[in-house]
């Protein structure tokens, strides 16, 4: 038997009040149809997915030179898949090729990074919602998959009013100023989609939406526009659980023991260590000193390092040619956060445990840490995410543009666009940006 409640009986009334895409969205009788049902004013979306979610092809030229024969053998075959399938790399013994041909080579004298010698790359399907490929066993519905699925039922289309960014995960967006050959045209490219998804959709200005570090990519690439232009062509942004440029623990948990966020088969995260550290992207988003103070965040027996200490902790890891690039590179971008400017959502996952510290208790960072946990979403530290939330708060204050910070209680970093209550309140809100 039915209980209804007074509560219940003002669920219709209430839903009058909302406006129409979300009235529609929350609707019960939508639901009870299979959750199916038209959003009328679409305006097109651009998804800019998690870090593990882009895909890397390569080409080798006559400069080339393997370490070992057979990472030759597709040598002047065009381009293959490099980072698509990890299975493969394993079935085809070509980890030791893959290690070395995705390492970057940093250029202190150009303070950029580029491929090594023969090494030529590429991200594929760039401007399709479905240019990206989950990497895990089983994991069928992260990298967008499953909230593709929601906006396709709201009538989005891939192509049509549905677009992706796909990035190289290698690389790291450059502060305004300063070099990058990679996202200098990865920008441009962005920028020509969301003109293109604007002109195809009647000049409809567009929605951008990031999870993750591609969170932080979008909101990355806003901020290398004018703000005439972002007035013209970017309608909302939604943020999902955006890498924060106030740092997250995790990321010296990775320069120290091997990247948690690269996993291939029967491969430890040590053996990747070495690759990971020729990366852009490895050492960007540490935790700021301006946010986690004088706290530890790594614990050995003999010193703790602060993110006050960066320069003695990458000479302690062996890691000194990290420091010139962080020096030139990463810091500024820790001096300061620059809003998008632009009617933006931030939605993160709390109440999950968070590595807070690691603690390496000899002092050998070639094994796993002890954590100690602290608040967040399982990868972001909950001290960092509220600093950028309230600081982004405060400069769309000041400039009259909306802001929502919205947090979603147990919402770990990856489920937070799978699991189905988070789910649909990430729907919601970005059925709520068409307005």
């Amino acid at each position: 038997m039915a209980i209804h409640t007074p509560l219940l009986r003002l669920l219709p009334l209430l839903l009058m009040l909302l406006p129409s895409p979300l009235r529609d969205y929350l609707s019960p009788a939508r639901h009870e149809l299979g959750g199916h049902g038209q959003l009328e004013a679409r305006h097109p979306i651009i998804i800019f997915p998690g870090f593990s979610c882009s895909n890397l092809e390569a080409r080798l030229t006559d400069d080339y030179t393997p370490s070992l024969p057979h990472c030759g053998a597709l040598k002047g075959k065009g381009w293959f898949p490099l980072s698509t399938n990890p299975w493969d790399l394993v079935e085809h013994d070509y980890i030791p090729c893959f290690e070395e041909q995705m390492s970057l080579v940093y250029d202190p004298v150009l303070n950029d990074y580029r491929n090594r010698p023969g090494v030529e790359t590429r991200v594929p399907n760039f401007g399709s919602a479905y240019g990206f490929s989950i990497k895990l066993d089983g994991a069928t519905e992260y990298c967008f998959i499953k909230l593709n699925k929601e906006l396709e039922a709201l009538g989005y289309r891939d192509g049509d009013t549905l677009f992706g960014a796909p990035y190289d995960i290698r690389h790291a967006p450059p502060l305004p100023g300063q070099p990058s050959e990679v996202y200098s045209d990865y920008f441009a490219r962005v920028k020509d989609l969301v003109q293109h998804a604007s002109e195809k959709n009647g000049n409809k200005p567009v929605i951008l939406v990031g999870h993750s570090f591609g969170g932080m990519i979008a909101q990355e690439f806003v901020n290398s526009t004018t703000q005439e232009w972002r007035n013209k062509f970017i309608k909302h942004m939604v943020l999902i659980a955006p890498t924060p440029p106030t740092g997250l623990t995790e990321v010296v948990t990775n320069l120290a023991s091997g990247p948690t966020v690269i996993i291939l088969p029967k491969v430890t995260a040590i053996a990747l260590r070495p690759m990971w550290r020729t990366f852009a992207s490895s050492i960007l988003s540490m935790p700021s000193p301006w946010v986690f103070g004088d706290k530890p965040l790594i614990i050995t027996k003999h010193r703790n390092y602060t993110a006050y200490d960066y320069s003695d902790f990458l000479t302690a890891l062996g890691f000194s040619n990290g420091l010139m690039p962080f020096m030139k590179r990463v810091l500024p971008k820790m001096m300061r956060i620059y809003a998008p400017m632009v009617p933006t959502t931030y939605l993160n996952g709390v109440g999950v445990q968070t590595p807070e510290q690691e603690v390496y208790m000899d002092g050998n960072f070639d094994v796993a840490p002890e954590h100690v946990y602290g608040d967040g979403d399982g990868s972001i530290n909950l001290i960092s995410m509220l600093a950028f939330a309230n600081e982004l708060h405060r400069q769309h204050l000041e400039g009259n543009i909306y802001f929502n910070f919205i947090k979603i209680e147990h919402a770990t970093h990856s489920g937070i666009i799978v699991s189905d209550d988070s789910l649909k309140i990430v729907i919601a809100e970005i059925v709520r940006a068409n307005w």
